[in-house]
């Protein structure tokens, strides 16, 4: 009973602190459960997150493509399936497990918890698809929508995910899908030392500015420079 306890107190800890809280918290538990746990304490009757794990990664998938689809109108299909498996690898999966600090609270065999478990880049990934799964469970699609708002779709509007994107060949698609004129670039500056360059790079519509960026080459300053420019013509035009 100490040990159950214990355990509600640990989650309910972790409830307030990622500012979510489940109607049925056994799901919460299960979502946290590796199955190096449950092998140890068989006398419990206590699931794994395996099954979980199986859900939320196609919740995850359907809520992540339902955001890209609403957030870029003008992506094409091939560019928001490139994008879709950057936000959901498993590189992605444990950087936002380990933002919300999910290893904390993963509940491990004791040789799993010796050889490091609790870092293992797997288990935090698969961790993070069954809290999903669990969540889906509990209080539905708009709950996980609510949540990847607030911790993992900021991210991707801020560019977090920009090397996956071909920002030019999509700035050409708007302007010649809308037919507003001719895109071109050049490149503005060039600073620093040869080993550590930084480049400045500006697209014109019709020889007007509309977006400067920078980056470490010519080629990922005008990826940014397009990027600005795509906001900016979907402020103007509301697209």
């Amino acid at each position: 009973m100490a040990v159950k306890k214990q355990l509600d107190q640990q989650f309910k800890k972790f409830q307030r602190e990622i500012g979510v809280f489940f109607h049925d918290e056994s799901l919460l538990k299960q979502a946290f459960t590796h199955s190096s746990y449950v092998n140890e304490h068989r006398k419990n009757f206590q699931d794994d997150n395996e099954r979980l794990e199986f859900l939320g990664d196609a919740v995850l998938e359907l809520t992540v493509s339902h955001f890209l689809y609403l957030t870029y109108p003008m992506m094409a299909e091939g560019e928001m399936t490139k994008l879709r498996a950057a936000i959901v690898c498993e590189p992605s999966l444990v950087s936002f497990a380990q933002e919300l600090n999910f290893g904390e609270y993963i509940l491990l065999g004791k040789g799993e918890e010796l050889t490091g478990g609790r870092e293992r880049p797997a288990l935090l990934a698969d961790a993070f698809e069954a809290f999903i799964g669990a969540l889906f469970l509990d209080q539905g699609l708009e709950a996980v929508q609510r949540f990847l708002e607030r911790t993992v779709f900021p991210k991707v509007k801020q560019g977090a995910f920009s090397h996956m994107m071909d920002y030019k060949s999509l700035l050409q698609e708007i302007v010649q899908r809308e037919g507003i004129g001719t895109i071109d670039y050049e490149i503005l500056e060039e600073n620093g030392p040869a080993h550590n360059r930084e480049f400045v790079a500006q697209v014109l519509l019709n020889g007007k500015s509309l977006g400067v960026g920078k980056g470490k080459s010519k080629k990922e300053a005008e990826q940014h420079a397009a990027r600005i420019a795509i906001d900016a013509i979907k402020a103007e035009k509301q697209i």
